[in-house]
C-alpha cells in the first residue's frame, strides 16, 4: 500500500536536499556515504526532475524567489515541505510498476497538489531498512512562485497567489491522502484507507528510535558472545511497543475494568488512568503518561471496553450453561449447611479451586479510638452509616455460608489459612520448576546451535586455529553442555520436544494452581473480615493480628 509522509524543514540550505536525493546516504545517521578519496557517492538509480524550476539550480531559484518577496529570513519560518510517497514492495513484483512509471506519478501528484510551487521530484528505488520500495520525494519551496486557480483544498483566496506560503491544514492533509488513494487505485496498484486511524500507530520518531536502539542491542549481544556470554534479550522494545504489548495482554485475560487495571499494575508495572474519558498508560520508566489515542485505536477506551466486555458476556454465558447441567435450584446453594460441604467447596476436596467473587465486605471502624471521628461530627455520621452497611452485609454473609457460631466461623478461617499457606507452597514449587526446565530449554537450544561448530573443531587438522576463529561458539556449546551434563547426572540429555511438552504441562499446572491459592486467600480475607466485625459487635477482644483498617 502507498503512504504518506510530511516533514517540515526550516533548514535555509535547500542544497541540502540536492544532496540527499542525489547521493547515498547512511539510513541511521542521515549523513553521506563518502568513498575512498573522501568523495560523495552519486545513488545507483534515481529519476530526478524539476517543477517551475530547473532540478539542478533548485536552491539558486529558491533563494531569489524567497528574496523578491522578503520571505523565509528568519530561522523560525518553514523554508521547504517534503513530502514521501512509499509504494508497497509488491507493487514493483507483482504490478510492475518501474521507476520511471512512479516518477511520472509523481510528477503527476505535485503539479496537481503543490501548483504554483517550485519543487523537486525525485525517485528512489530502494527502500528504508533493506526492503526495498521504490518510493518518491517531493520537496517544496514553501513559498508560491505562481498564481494559480484556487483549489478546493484551500482554504482562503490568498493561498492560490503567488508570494503566498504553503499552508497545510487537516482538511488539505485529507484532500492530499485521497488524491494518492485515487491515483493508486486508477493504476491498479496495492492501497489502503489512509483516512482510518491506525490501530497500531507508531510514529516517525519511534521507527527510528526501535532501529538505533536494536543496532546498539546488537552489538552489545555481540560483544557479549565474544565474552563468551549468552545475551537473554534479542529484540529492542520502545517503552510504546511495551506499552502496546502488556495492554494487548491484559486485556485479552481480564473481564472488567478493575482487573484490566489490576493487571497492567501487578503482572507489568503499568499504572493505568482515565481522565476526561480517555484512557493513558504511564510506563515504569517515565514520570509522563502516554494516551491511548498515541497508541493506536486498539489501546483507546471504546476498542478495550468493547473486548473487555465480550469476555464479560462469554464468561456469564458459560456460567449459565454450567448451572444449567447441574440442574440445581439456586435457594439449594445459597442455603447450604456447612455439613453439605465447606462453605460452597464440595466435600472431600482440600480447596476451592472455582473463581472466587468478592462479596466487598470492610471492617467495621472503631469510633471510640478513630480521632478524626472524634474532631468532626459530620465524618463520625458517615462512619455510623457505613458501619452499618458493613454489619448488615456482614449479618447476610453469615447467613447466606450458615454459620451458627462464632467458633465455627473461626474454625473455617483456620482451615483456609492452612489450605491457602499450602497451596502457596505448591504454586511456589511449580513455578521453581519452570523455571528450571525454561532455563534446560535455553541451554538446550544453546547446545543445539553450535554442535556443528564443535564437531568441526574436532574434525579440523589445526584446532588451536580452528578455535580461535570460532572460540565464542565453542565457549557457548561448552557451557550448555556442561549444564546440561550436571542437570542430567550421567543420563540421556533430555530433547527439545520433552523439554516444551514439559513446560507445556508445568503452565497448564501453575495456572490451575494460581487459581486454586488466589480462591483460598480471597476467602480467607473475606472471613477474617466477617470473624473481625463479629468481635466488634459482640464487645469481645480480638485476639488474631489486627487486620488492616481502610479509611472511609
Amino acid at each position: 500500500m502507498a503512504i504518506l509522509k510530511h516533514i517540515a524543514s526550516k533548514n535555509a540550505d535547500y542544497g541540502e536536499a540536492q544532496r540527499y536525493l542525489i547521493f547515498q546516504h547512511d539510513e541511521y545517521t542521515g549523513k553521506p556515504i563518502l568513498d575512498e578519496n573522501g568523495n560523495t557517492q552519486l545513488r545507483e538509480e534515481y529519476y530526478l526532475d524539476g517543477v517551475e524550476c530547473d532540478p539542478f539550480s533548485f536552491d539558486m531559484e529558491c533563494k531569489e524567489l524567497n528574496a523578491r518577496f522578503h520571505k523565509n529570513r528568519t530561522y523560525d519560518e518553514i523554508k521547504s515541505h517534503h513530502y514521501i510517497i512509499s509504494f508497497d514492495p509488491k507493487d514493483r513484483d507483482e504490478c510492475g510498476l518501474t521507476g520511471e512509471q512512479a516518477q511520472q506519478l509523481g510528477l503527476e501528484y505535485c503539479r496537481k497538489n503543490f501548483p504554483g510551487h517550485q519543487a523537486l521530484v525525485c525517485t528512489h528505488m530502494d527502500g528504508h531498512n533493506g526492503s526495498g520500495n521504490i518510493h518518491v520525494h517531493i520537496v517544496i519551496n514553501s513559498l508560491r512562485k505562481n498564481d494559480v486557480e484556487r483549489q478546493d483544498f484551500m482554504e482562503r483566496d490568498c493561498d492560490s497567489r503567488a508570494g503566498r506560503k504553503h499552508h497545510l491544514t487537516n482538511n488539505y492533509l485529507v484532500c492530499l491522502k485521497q488524491s494518492l488513494m485515487d491515483l493508486c487505485q486508477r493504476e491498479n496498484l496495492h492501497q489502503v484507507n489512509l483516512l482510518t486511524k491506525a490501530e497500531r500507530k507508531v510514529t516517525e520518531k519511534e521507527y527510528h528510535a526501535k532501529r538505533t536502539g536494536q543496532k546498539k542491542l546488537e552489538e552489545r549481544n555481540r560483544q557479549m558472545l565474544s565474552e563468551g556470554i549468552t545475551p537473554r534479550i534479542t529484540v529492542f522494545q520502545t517503552q510504546k511497543e511495551y506499552l502496546r504489548t502488556s495492554i494487548e495482554e491484559a486485556a485479552a485475560s481480564a473481564h472488567d475494568l478493575k482487573e484490566f487495571e489490576q493487571i497492567l499494575s501487578e503482572k507489568f508495572n503499568i499504572k493505568f488512568k482515565i481522565s476526561r474519558g480517555r484512557f493513558s498508560y504511564l510506563h515504569p520508566d517515565r514520570e509522563k503518561p502516554i494516551t491511548g489515542r498515541s497508541l493506536g485505536t486498539h489501546y483507546e477506551k471504546d476498542y478495550l471496553m468493547e473486548l473487555i466486555g465480550n469476555h464479560s458476556r462469554l464468561e456469564n454465558t458459560e456460567k449459565g450453561q454450567a448451572v444449567q447441567k447441574e440442574n440445581l435450584p439456586e435457594k439449594t446453594i445459597h442455603n447450604r449447611k456447612p455439613s453439605d460441604g465447606q462453605h460452597g467447596i464440595p466435600a472431600g476436596t482440600d480447596a476451592p479451586t472455582a473463581p472466587f467473587e468478592k462479596s466487598g465486605l470492610r471492617l467495621v471502624t472503631d469510633l471510640q479510638n478513630c480521632i478524626k471521628a472524634q474532631q468532626s461530627r459530620a465524618y463520625a455520621n458517615k462512619v455510623k452509616l457505613s458501619n452499618l452497611q458493613n454489619m448488615a452485609k456482614t449479618l447476610s454473609y453469615v447467613q447466606e455460608h450458615g454459620y451458627e457460631t462464632l467458633e465455627s466461623m473461626e474454625g473455617r478461617l483456620s482451615e483456609l489459612k492452612g489450605q491457602a499457606s499450602s497451596s502457596l507452597k505448591e504454586l511456589k514449587d511449580t513455578e521453581a520448576r519452570l523455571r528450571q526446565v525454561n532455563e534446560q530449554i535455553h541451554y538446550t537450544g544453546q547446545y543445539l546451535a553450535n554442535k556443528s561448530v564443535y564437531a568441526q573443531l574436532r574434525k579440523s587438522k589445526n584446532k588451536e586455529l580452528f578455535r580461535q576463529e570460532n572460540s565464542a561458539k565453542i565457549a557457548l556449546y561448552e557451557t550448555a553442555l556442561k549444564f546440561l551434563k550436571g542437570k542430567s547426572d550421567g543420563g540421556k540429555l533430555p530433547t527439545l520436544q520433552t523439554l516444551k511438552a514439559e513446560k507445556e504441562k508445568l503452565l497448564a499446572e501453575k495456572k490451575e494452581r494460581q487459581e486454586k491459592y488466589y480462591s483460598c486467600r480471597d476467602q480467607k480475607k473475606e472471613l477474617d473480615t466477617v470473624c473481625s466485625n463479629i468481635h466488634a459487635a459482640l464487645g469481645l477482644t480480638n485476639s488474631r493480628p489486627a487486620h488492616k483498617q481502610v479509611r472511609e
